[in-house]
């Protein structure tokens, strides 16, 4: 990749895109096409092959995706096939119809089965049935890569696919309903201390910020004190969705960042051929291969914010997949590794997430 060559970031508001985009201009990048969603539709077909056309980037990465947690994955199961089908299929289609030279597809390790071996190798894909509370999302996902593999196969194109493990981070999505467990258990925890402390400048400046279900930081107590009860938060304790027993393993975003970089400067498709004549299952995983519970990672948020409630796990709403942890070994082979550990991290997101300055960009 050349410093001075055209970059296009699709998402790079987002948690991927901006830590991306960060990484990026961090190594001496500088010619980025960056457009919102306003600007521009990644669904709608012509007005992303008018702006390929128009400004014919040689490096595409595609961090944007209709993305959320496991309630906003079972209830709006059309919308997430949908949206996220139709945005791979306009980016990598107009990425080939204009000759980028390298294109980075990201996904998710819900693409795997809900039963397999653990780690989870990239040749468990498409070996067992999925998890069924992601199953839409997940089947967008493995579109993706198998349009990027089969794209490499028979126009010669190096589109290269990457499945991060559970990713937080700095610019996380922190909204109650759609956010994913662990943005969603940090505020939940911050909002649930704040009641318990009597600090209502905190709690209203908070919902100021990021209003939930329209009640922001200007409405009555009472209203505020039965939204918060809608999610679980109260004055004495934190509910949590399930058992508390699924493991899930969690990447710094930024570290991810630096793994997709790595991966667009020293990585292009003929590494991941296997041998043989059938080519398949060239994704990448990128994680950590490490793990922890529900409860043991509501305890650190705790610790970190500084929380002395109770947690509440209610058992009859889903736990989802018990266990996903990934296998990075392919990835280690390539050369690179993380060294954020999720102790480290958390402390770092919740830094974040308290600071005045970041509050006031959330």
């Amino acid at each position: 990749m050349q410093l001075n060559e055209k970059i296009f970031i699709a998402g790079h508001n987002g948690l991927v895109g901006s830590a991306i985009l960060k990484t990026l201009q961090s190594r001496g990048y500088t010619n980025f096409l960056l457009r919102n969603h306003q600007e521009l539709d990644l669904t709608e077909q012509q007005a992303v092959f008018s702006f390929f056309e128009k400004e014919k980037p040689a490096y595409v990465i595609l961090a944007a995706a209709k993305v959320g947690g496991i309630a906003a994955n079972n209830t709006y199961r059309g919308q997430f096939i949908y949206e996220n089908l139709q945005i791979q299929n306009n980016v990598i289609h107009a990425s080939w119809l204009n000759g980028v030279k390298k294109l980075l597809f990201l996904g998710s390790t819900c693409i795997y089965p809900r039963e397999t071996s653990q780690p989870i190798p990239e040749n468990c894909l498409l070996a067992s049935p999925l998890e069924y509370t992601n199953e839409p999302y997940a089947i967008a996902k493995i579109a993706g890569i198998k349009l990027c593999e089969n794209y490499n196969l028979q126009y010669g194109t190096n589109f290269i696919a990457v499945m991060p493990t559970n990713l937080y981070g700095p610019n996380d999505n922190f909204d109650l309903e759609k956010s994913h467990v662990l943005p969603a258990l940090l505020r939940k925890i911050y909002l649930a201390k704040s009641l318990m402390n009597g600090d209502w400048s905190a709690i209203q400046a908070d919902l100021n910020k990021l209003p939930v279900e329209g009640i922001d930081g200007n409405a009555s107590e009472n209203a505020i004190i039965a939204k918060l009860e809608k999610y679980g938060i109260r004055k004495n304790s934190v509910e949590i969705w399930g058992t508390g027993r699924p493991m899930r393993e969690f990447l710094w975003s930024e570290e991810m960042a630096d793994a997709c970089v790595f991966i667009m400067e020293n990585v292009g498709f003929e590494d991941l051929k296997p041998q043989g004549k059938e080519i398949r299952n060239t994704h990448i995983n990128i994680g950590t291969g490490k793990e922890i519970s529900i409860r043991d990672l509501a305890v650190l948020i705790a610790e970190k914010v500084g929380y002395r409630g109770k947690f509440v796990f209610n058992a009859a709403k889903p736990d989802g997949t018990m266990r996903k942890l990934t296998d990075p070994s392919r990835l280690h082979q390539l050369g690179w590794k993380h060294t954020i550990d999720i102790e480290e991290g958390v402390g770092k997101l919740v830094e974040w997430y308290l600071s005045i300055e970041n509050i006031r960009e959330r």
